[in-house]
């Protein structure tokens, strides 16, 4: 039985990401207040679920605490 708050992440094709599952990165991602790029198809292991639906949280490259759109996401079976 489903927890009525449970918050359901899914990825840019729909599919449900569940806690440190692995994606891939569909799209070159700046990110903010650092002169990085997460290029297309990187693969990011080991997310964790946030307390909003369209947002995983991650580690990248050595940056810790990155918090990631979903829509940029693929996950990989």
């Amino acid at each position: 039985m489903a927890d009525e708050d449970e918050i359901i992440v899914k990825d840019c094709n729909g599919t449900r990401l569940n806690e440190g599952d692995t994606v891939h990165v569909i799209k070159d991602l700046k990110v903010k207040g650092t002169s990085s790029v997460i290029k297309q198809g990187t693969k990011i292991k080991g997310i964790r679920l946030t307390d909003v639906a369209d947002e995983i949280e991650c580690r990248v490259e050595g940056i810790k605490g990155l918090v990631l759109k979903t829509q940029f996401l693929k996950r990989v079976n």
